[in-house]
């Protein structure tokens, strides 16, 4: 069975979705409804923007979404058996499987992307990476401190588990977790605590934009990072759709969950290769590839 996954923030580069503009007439039209819609020309900064332009989070999230999106509804026999889609990657997922229209999904990413850069600037927060340590451990280190905010926040892979929270709780929590064993503790270069607490201004927003949204029943199940489950039921993907902006990522278990349902490919649709790393390191014998 085919198992398309679409990547997140992070996976962005300059140039992004040019030659699928150039080489597919219907991408072109997809990618200029896009810069109506966004009231500026997103196409722009991807394809010859600066990086520090394209990692503006008001840019990021559309611009990654817009690179899967377009690509999953302009390939030739496009028909996943499933789909999933790391933090923002859920919103190219659920346009795949036909839950969401284009259109309104990249509205609601917008919305997403504006609602998490002003939750941001109200809680200045950061990332870190944690390697080589289980995720019991970093669990147990994050509820031990008790005066800031520190969670666990993306299950990437056996041993590469993200921590989110204040600049105070990633800093109590960086030592003890080299105490405990961690190869290394990596501060990422993000603009604030995704997946935390913090995000719970941006989760108010969005479930207002959501709820708003017309969702369909979607031609296949969708594993939703919420609880790494597939589910076809619009109401429970608009509910796990909402919480996600507060809950944990959980990619490492969606792999597994996917692969014990019969998954045997897993095919990466949009920018980079971040998933197909993680898809190696989660379930070796799985085939992987991407349309990009």
């Amino acid at each position: 069975m085919k198992a398309y996954i679409f990547p997140g923030q992070g996976s962005q580069f300059v140039g992004m979705g040019k030659e699928l503009y150039e080489t597919r007439a219907t991408a072109q039209a997809l990618f200029e409804q896009a810069n109506e819609i966004l009231g500026f020309r997103i196409t722009d900064i991807m394809f010859a923007g600066t990086e520090e332009d394209l990692k503006q989070t008001k840019v990021t999230q559309p611009a990654i979404f817009l690179h899967s999106a377009i690509l999953a509804l302009t390939t030739p026999n496009f028909q996943p058996d499933m789909v999933a889609g790391h933090s923002l990657g859920e919103f190219s997922a659920l346009v795949a499987n036909k839950t969401l229209q284009f259109e309104d999904a990249l509205s609601l990413v917008y919305q997403r992307a504006l609602a998490m850069q002003k939750a941001c600037e109200q809680n200045p927060s950061t990332m870190a990476a944690v390697l080589g340590l289980d995720d019991e451990k970093v669990e147990q280190i994050c509820r031990s401190i008790t005066d800031e905010i520190v969670v666990a926040a993306n299950y990437n892979c056996q041993g590469q588990l993200v921590i989110s929270g204040s600049f105070q709780g990633i800093e109590k929590a960086t030592p003890l977790l080299k105490e405990a064993g961690a190869k290394r503790v990596l501060p990422l270069q993000v603009g604030g605590a995704f997946h935390s607490p913090l995000m719970e201004s941006a989760r108010q927003e969005l479930a207002e934009a959501i709820e708003k949204t017309t969702f369909y029943v979607p031609i296949c199940p969708i594993y939703q990072n919420v609880n790494a489950l597939p589910t076809t039921e619009v109401a429970t993907i608009k509910a796990n759709l909402i919480a996600q902006l507060t809950a944990p990522v959980r990619w490492t278990q969606t792999i597994q969950n996917m692969v014990k349902d019969g998954a045997t490919q897993f095919i990466e649709c949009g920018p980079g290769k971040v998933l197909q790393g993680l898809v190696k390191k989660i379930a070796p014998s799985a085939k992987v590839g991407s349309i990009a």
